[in-house]
């Protein structure tokens, strides 16, 4: 019998490829999730039945999404923007902005070993479920290993471009081959067309989700499958930035597609026929509206409460995270901020672009879901004994709202949200089909534009107009994608699949210009906003979804609130002016409601914001929030910065503050780091740098 030890497996994956040990406690299932590790593995016995076989499957799903998926790379895709503390300079912020390079802490390193850990996991299960005895069940854990492996390999390829190709475990590889532990790059084509038919052998063989047996999508079923499938396809057939593997020239860099035309339209088929076969299964769907919350409201809201049966419909795979031994910082960074209470005092690390969020049709109830233009703050010092708000913010300080902190089950620690990550969910299968489908047709067919549009009415917006002509339909998918994935931590890569990365940064940079003189698409936007006064719930599954506002744009209202009163003594009849214009908004004003305006041009901690809140009862720290200091201390308005446009979107010399490190034909991807041991250029001598760097 032969036994392979962890350890042994660290020391020779370090040799190949930084990969750490191999960890295999399960974590697929919720029931599994806090069983202990292996310590070593004794592969003929683990295969030597379907129950631990499987067991072992379920382990490779650890750790599968690395926080550098969405603290570093989920941000920078014209929606979300990192604001860490008080300097740019920083990696998740440089990183955010496309400046990145090999040798400083600019780029990202624990993907790169991750999904090579999971790759040799896979690996190792894929060999061995192999040797044993054909059933239905070993049938779909094959499939599932090798759908897990192709997912990790999508991953390394959108990231980093050709990376090494390894698909036989460690253990039957030859050691005398230099190959064995100094892989080269692969070409990401080959690789593609491995992991497609890896995926349309598995979609075969993996059962539908009602056929499982499973109680919720933390394992691929064939609807995950099928729609992995798509994704890939869409991305294997899409534009990447490509250079010359045999020369490494630098001006061999280029974003283009595969040079096998009849290939791409054969994946653009693939993808098509895989959300088709989803689609017509008719087992998932959006999920809609539901005890007064709107479908995305109600689907998030849901998720965040660890609520399987209200989303079962429409994720089609999240990957686990709950106990001890799996919870990872998914949902830390991205959330409106709270300081003290209940909740603690976690800052938000990202925040969403106003343009962004001034995008939303008025109507699109994914906005507030998405976007959160409050934070939770106290009244006064923080004491237990303290009152806490839903306090509103201006426009350089929205935040991301799909996982917030207040709509989450009681977590185990600070850092522990208790929230799963999302990765596939339905709609990005009717995106998907209606993107594919327009390529393949030149143009949108009716099933494309009843995708699009069944989306769309999902969120409200079922009115808008879909267009016919083919690169506007594409145009409309794009905008759409955004609406709807925000804070899913692909965006990025889509844009650059879809060559459309340089350009929507360039049109992203000019609007906020734009937005900042208040000129072109942004000339009309209200420079006043009132919000009411709202106490925080201070609990945990709180339904609450955003602070009660209006705009402003009335001069003679304008005027009543143009000056802030300076003593407390004016405050009650400053209020009744403010409730009266909500009474003349539409709002129905209570006894003890309270309105305070805002200028959403100015900072956050300008001296009018931080007067006007003191009228509904702010003191003592009213003046910051829980959110990187670069955003909610700088104004949105040139007008209200001097002139001059603020440093997040301009410095002061003319060069860029969002983006500024963005180069056309050599940001797309990141370099392989190179500073230390542990990293892929330091552990491996035949890697050849991405050219530039």
């Amino acid at each position: 019998m032969k036994k392979i030890s962890i350890n042994l497996f660290q020391i020779k994956m370090t040799l190949i490829m930084s990969v750490l040990a191999i960890s295999l406690s399960t974590t697929s299932c919720q029931d599994y999730l806090d069983l202990p590790s292996y310590n070593t593995v004794d592969t003929e016995s683990v295969f030597s039945n379907e129950q631990t076989a499987d067991m072992f499957v379920q382990g490779c799903y650890r750790g599968i999404i690395h926080s550098e998926f969405f603290y570093q790379l989920g941000a920078g895709e014209t929606v979300m923007h990192s604001c860490e503390d008080g300097t740019t300079n920083n990696s998740k912020y440089n990183i955010c902005n496309y400046f990145f390079d090999a040798t400083t802490p600019y780029t990202v390193t624990t993907i790169f070993k991750e999904q090579y850990r999971i790759i040799e996991a896979t690996n190792i299960a894929i060999s061995r479920i192999g040797k044993m005895p054909v059933t239905n069940k070993t049938k779909a854990l094959l499939g599932e290993a090798k759908a897990i492996r192709a997912f990790c390999y999508y991953n390394l390829i959108r990231v980093y471009g050709d990376v090494p190709a390894v698909w036989t475990p460690l253990e039957e590889l030859d050691p005398n081959d230099e190959s064995t532990f100094y892989p080269k790059r692969s070409p990401r084509d080959e690789i593609y067309d491995h992991i497609i038919a890896d995926l349309q052998s598995a979609v075969q063989d993996i059962p539908w989700l009602s056929e499982s047996g499973f109680s919720t999508d933390e394992r691929l079923t064939k609807q995950g499958a099928y729609a992995l499938l798509s994704r890939v396809a869409l991305y294997a057939g899409g534009y990447s930035l490509r250079w010359n593997l045999q020369t490494n020239d630098p001006s061999s860099l280029l974003m283009s597609r595969r040079s096998d035309n009849a290939r791409v339209q054969q994946l653009y088929q693939i993808a098509s026929d895989a959300c088709q076969a989803v689609i017509a299964k008719n087992e998932n769907r959006l999920v809609q509206a539901q005890g007064g919350k709107s479908g995305f409201e109600y689907l998030w809201y849901n998720f965040a409460n660890r609520n399987f049966a209200a989303t079962k419909p429409e994720m089609l795979w999240e990957v686990a995270n709950y106990g001890p031994n799996t919870n990872s910082d998914f949902g830390v960074y991205a959330h409106p901020g709270s300081r003290g209470g209940l909740f603690g005092s976690r800052k938000a690390l990202q925040f969403m672009l106003p343009t962004y969020y001034l995008s939303f049709d008025s109507k699109d109830t994914r906005r507030d879901v998405s976007c959160t233009s409050y934070s939770i703050y106290f009244l006064n010092s923080g004491a237990a004994t303290d009152k806490w708000v839903d306090v509103g913010t201006t426009f350089s300080c929205i935040m991301p709202g799909k996982f917030r902190i207040s709509w989450c089950k009681e977590p185990q620690g600070a850092s522990q949200r208790n929230l799963n990550i999302p990765v596939l969910r339905y709609s990005d299968v009717l995106l998907m089909y209606a993107e594919a489908q327009n390529y393949l047709n030149n143009g949108p067919t009716q099933a494309a534009k009843d995708a699009l549009l069944e989306v769309r009415s999902r969120a409200g917006i079922g009115s808008m107009a879909i267009p016919s002509a083919k690169q506007d339909f594409e145009d409309a998918i794009v905008q759409e994608r955004k609406w709807e994935f925000a804070g899913e931590f692909n965006l990025r890569t889509d844009l650059i699949r879809m060559n459309r990365l340089a350009s929507e940064l360039a049109k992203t940079k000019q609007s906020m210009k734009d937005l900042s003189d208040k000129k072109g698409a942004y000339a009309n936007v209200a420079a006043y906003r009132l919000y009411k006064f709202r106490y925080d719930a201070q609990a945990y599954g709180d339904p609450f979804l955003a602070v009660q506002y209006t705009d402003v744009t009335n001069p003679a209202e304008i005027a009543q609130i143009q000056t802030i009163p300076t003593t407390a003594a004016q405050y009650p009849a400053f209020l009744a002016k403010t409730a009266a214009i909500a009474q003349a908004h539409g709002f129905t004003v209570a006894a003890g409601d309270m309105w305070y305006p805002t200028k959403m041009f100015e900072a956050y901690t300008s001296s009018y914001n931080g007067s006007s809140r003191k009228t509904v009862g702010f003191t003592a720290g009213f003046n910051a929030l829980q959110i990187g200091s670069i955003i909610y201390t700088k104004p949105t308005g040139s007008a209200e910065n001097g002139g001059t446009y603020p440093n997040w979107i301009q410095a002061a010399d003319g060069t860029d503050g969002l983006y500024y490190g963005f180069k056309e034909n050599h940001s797309e991807l990141l370099p392989f780091a190179n500073k230390a041991a542990g990293h892929p250029m330091v552990d491996n001598k035949n890697l050849t740098q991405l050219p530039g760097y």
